[in-house]
Order: C-alpha cells, then sequence, then structure tokens
C-alpha cells in the first residue's frame, strides 16, 4: 500500500465535526466548535453528532454515516473528532475505505480515535493524525504543533519538550528511524488478530494510556510482544501514561518497573514520556509520516521528518 497524503488545513477551511466513538455534552460541543473556530476553521457539525446511544454517540451507523459523509462531501476539506471514550472498532467493519481512498482528507483525534486513524492508514494508506480532539485544551504548545503537521506549515519538525510535563528519559538507548504507527495502548490490544491491526515492523511505534494500573499495562504489552511483530519496530515512544500508578491495595510493580520489564530486553530505542496522550500539552503525531527518534546518554530527541501532508503551493 501507498502514502497517500491529504491537502493541508488553511485559515478559511471547512472542516466537519464527528462524534465516531462516545457521545459529547452540549457544553463539550461549544467547547470544541469553539476550539476549531479559534483555529481559523469553519465548522460543519455531522448530522449525527449530538446523539446519545448508551455510552456511544449514536447508532453504529449513524456514526458511520457521519465518517462517510464528511469524507465525500466536497465543501468538507478536513475532519476532526469530537472525543474518543469507546466505539470506534465496532464501526471497523463496515467502513467504507475505497470511498476514503477516492477523497483524502485530514482525519485528527486521539484516544479511541487510534482505532479509525489505525484501520485508515493500514487499508488505504493515508496519514491520519493522532492530535487533540475537539474538547481537547488547545494550549500554544498544541497549536504550535496543529500548525506545523495538520496546517502543513513545515516538512520537518523537532519535538520539543513540553513546559508542563517532565523531561523524557530512556529505557533503552539508540537511534532509529522509520515510520509512526500507534496510539492507545488499549486500542492496539483491541486491534491485535482484527484485519485492521497494525504492521509493526521496521516502524517508530509511539504509546500513550490513562486510567489503567501497571499490571494491565503489563496484560497489554505481553499481548502486543506475543502475538504481534512490534518486537521488529525500529523504536518505541512512550507517553504521558496518566493515573496509571500502584493502585491503593495489594503488591504491585511500579509502572516504570513494569515498562522495563516489558520493554527493556528489545533490541531498539525505547523512551518514556513523550509528549503525547491524554495531557494538555500535545504534539501531533501523523500516522504514517517518517520519524527519527534518537536516545542517548546525552540526548533525546523525536523528529518528524515528514509531516503527513501535501506540500503546500
Amino acid at each position: 500500500m501507498g502514502i497517500l497524503k491529504a491537502k493541508p488545513l488553511k485559515l478559511g477551511d471547512t472542516v466537519g465535526l464527528i462524534s465516531p466513538a462516545s457521545s459529547i455534552t452540549a457544553e463539550q460541543h461549544t467547547k470544541a466548535v469553539a476550539n476549531l473556530t479559534a483555529l481559523g476553521l469553519k465548522v460543519v457539525v455531522g448530522k449525527h453528532a449530538l446523539l446519545e446511544h448508551g455510552h456511544l454517540g449514536g447508532l453504529d451507523q449513524q456514526r458511520l454515516e457521519d465518517l462517510h459523509t464528511m469524507f465525500s462531501d466536497p465543501q468538507i476539506d478536513g475532519i476532526w473528532c469530537s472525543r474518543g471514550g469507546y466505539g470506534c472498532t465496532r464501526l471497523l467493519p463496515f467502513v467504507d475505505f475505497e470511498l476514503i481512498r477516492r477523497h483524502p482528507k485530514v482525519l485528527i483525534g486521539y484516544s479511541d480515535i487510534t482505532a479509525l486513524l489505525l484501520a485508515i492508514y493500514q487499508k488505504t494508506g493515508l496519514i491520519g493524525f493522532h492530535g487533540p480532539l475537539g474538547i481537547s485544551e488547545m494550549t500554544n504548545y498544541t497549536v504550535s504543533s496543529i500548525k506545523a503537521t495538520v496546517f502543513g506549515e513545515t516538512q520537518s519538525y523537532k519535538i520539543l519538550p513540553s513546559p508542563t510535563t517532565a523531561l523524557p528519559y530512556s529505557i533503552n538507548q539508540g537511534t532509529a528511524e522509520g515510520r509512526f504507527v500507534g496510539g492507545n495502548l488499549a486500542l492496539l490490544a483491541a486491534l491485535t488478530g482484527t484485519p485492521c491491526q497494525p504492521d509493526y515492523k521496521r516502524k517508530l511505534v509511539f504509546i500513550e494510556e490513562i486510567a489503567e494500573k501497571p499490571y494491565q499495562i503489563d496484560r497489554m504489552l505481553t499481548q502486543l510482544l506475543q502475538a504481534t511483530n512490534i518486537k521488529e519496530a525500529a523504536g518505541i515512544l512512550l507517553g504521558s501514561f496518566v493515573k496509571c500508578g500502584i493502585p491503593s491495595k495489594g503488591s504491585s510493580l511500579s509502572l516504570k518497573e513494569t515498562l522495563q520489564d516489558r520493554l527493556g530486553k528489545l533490541d531498539m530505542p525505547v523512551i518514556y514520556g513523550a509528549p503525547f496522550g491524554h495531557i494538555d500539552d500535545q504534539f501531533t503525531i501523523p500516522i504514517g509520516g517518517k520519524g527519527q527518534l534518537v536516545a542517548t546518554p546525552h540526548e533525546i530527541s523525536i523528529q518528524l521528518l515528514e509531516t503527513g501532508t501535501q506540500k503546500r503551493t
């Protein structure tokens, strides 16, 4: 499958706001529209984006219809997901990947949106963007990364440390280059064994998680190690694992010990604490874009060698 790039967004473009996973509240919807408007974008809300069906943002067919409509509508320049939660994996067997291949557009989101981004890349080659949701905090750091990647202001971008998070540290040292694949750990585990399971060979695999205990992190990493080719990756970047500390009762390895135990013996560079995931300051990662990871005693750096959109004209 060849690499497919969408046109970068620009000021005045129209984006479709959809809820392919969990439902959003009226307050969250207002925030999402305000966030995208502040980026200089016009917003068209999906027909079913405000629906609620249990924990989902409407029935599967309704959420799928919004996704297909936004890709097929020539007036829509890009697609932004309002929030994550759960529900995207339910859509994957029914996604019209040929439609998406014919109408490549920027698609952005993270958390549960991992499933859509990876499936679309796997089936079409279209680079999507693991970045802030509509309801995310659009900090200066976050917006700067969006402009560099989704808006295509540069074709090379060095990821600087976030001013609000600790500096990354090395689990394994080394240097690697490859195309980025990854996202939320629970979704990577959920895609294992499905037709949309990512190919990790020679890739830079990025992983983040929230609200999972160390033994649950252990279980999901063990699944990836045993059931996928992640051992053949070029390198692994771990983001911030938010609220993943030791449980209040019972014995447990720490998160740091768990990551060292599961990933420390791999023959590749591995770092923890890169600024992406369930945090306010997050950089946007083009899934399928080329990158470089350097982890030495004197330097930890991440470089986007290809930001993921067509060159601006």
